[in-house]
């Protein structure tokens, strides 16, 4: 009942019944659990029929109801993965440790870090601190590539990050023997020590690669994707293949040409929001999972207020436009070359 790509949903036949109000739709939401697919159609199909604008009606519903910012998306082997969390990149173990455990502490989920981060013994020491029940944290870090070939890699990351398990564990560059950093990922996905795994930066083609020689298929695909960079044709692979896409620089590396935008500036004064704001709800309707990094506990607070409101269709459109396929970062044979040669000092840190 929840798929906004549903045809019943595209429909603009609209009827003599043009009010519903939004505690009948709450209801409506409530009880589908109840009905056949089928069934649930027919409801759609009925209801967009009579209701004008009920797409966006029963939207505004949905997320009122989810505006605790806990929405979660299913990924392909069945994980519920919450849709915004906290990063932790260019953050210091200190104040990867504050953020994280602020975050944790005011209703985050999702966190997110890397062995190149150099910062995972701090998440740790965050989820500890937070007092936050282990089983309500998506814990997300990823393999560096001059480890892909170190057996205990996998083992050695669960020590910094004192857990037993992950949640989501990706290959963080297509570089070097990544194959072998897959088939580690799978082996540990096997052994029960990650419930999901994934690819960081990788293209179609290095995705098709992987699908070809896998026996546990990607569940996400973390890459650069703002408003100047929406990667709209990767989406559509990704959708095809049943990849969920993660954003990183969801605000485009705090770009003040891309946070200034006259659209962007205008719907902040129309919902009273930060520009900010505007463009992770945008993330959210996009079905972007994204999180943003930051160590001011009110930037991270207000980075989670985007639940009580929605862009309309109109406005969705509008920031589809914006699209420039600008991205902040680049990747090249000689950095991915270097990266494999890279070692981060993973065991010194604080």
């Amino acid at each position: 009942i929840f798929d906004l790509n549903n045809p019943a949903f595209n429909s603009e036949k609209t009827g003599e019944y043009y009010s519903l109000s939004k505690s009948v739709i709450s209801y409506i939401a409530s009880e589908s659990y109840e009905l056949s697919d089928e069934e649930n159609k027919e409801k759609f199909h009925m209801l967009s029929v009579v209701i004008p604008n009920f797409k966006q009606v029963f939207l505004d519903t949905f997320l009122t109801v989810q505006k605790d910012g806990s929405d979660l998306l299913k990924l392909n082997n069945g994980v519920e993965m919450p849709m915004q969390g906290i990063g932790t990149f260019l953050l210091s173990p200190a104040e990867a440790e504050a953020s994280a455990t602020y975050a944790l502490k005011n209703g985050c989920q999702l966190i997110d870090t890397a062995n190149a981060y150099c910062n995972e013994k701090a998440v740790g020491r965050a989820m500890k601190n937070a007092g936050t029940d282990r089983k309500n944290i998506f814990l997300e870090t990823k393999l560096w590539p001059s480890f892909y070939e170190q057996d205990d890699a996998v083992d050695k990351t669960l020590e910094r990050l004192q857990t037993d398990y992950i949640d989501l564990l990706l290959i963080h560059q297509p570089a070097g023997n990544y194959i072998a950093g897959y088939k580690q990922m799978e082996k540990a996905y096997k052994e029960g020590k990650v419930r999901a795994i994934g690819l960081s930066n990788f293209n179609e083609e290095q995705i098709c690669g992987i699908l070809n020689i896998c026996e546990v298929k990607p569940s996400v695909l973390q890459t650069e994707v703002h408003p100047y960079y929406q990667e709209k044709e990767l989406k559509k692979f990704l959708s095809h293949e049943d990849i969920k896409i993660q954003a990183w620089y969801p605000l485009g590396h705090g770009d003040n040409a891309l946070l200034n935008e006259p659209l962007f500036k205008s719907l902040a004064e129309k919902y009273g929001k930060s520009t900010a704001q505007i463009i992770l709800r945008w993330h959210i309707q996009e079905g972007n999972i994204i999180i943003p990094g930051s160590k001011n506990s009110d930037h991270i607070k207000a980075n989670f207020d985007i639940f009580d409101f929605s862009l309309t269709d109109e406005e969705m459109a509008k920031i589809s436009l914006l699209d420039k396929g600008v991205r902040y970062y680049t990747s090249t044979p000689e950095m991915l070359k270097k990266y494999v040669e890279m070692i981060p000092p993973v065991d010194e840190q604080k």
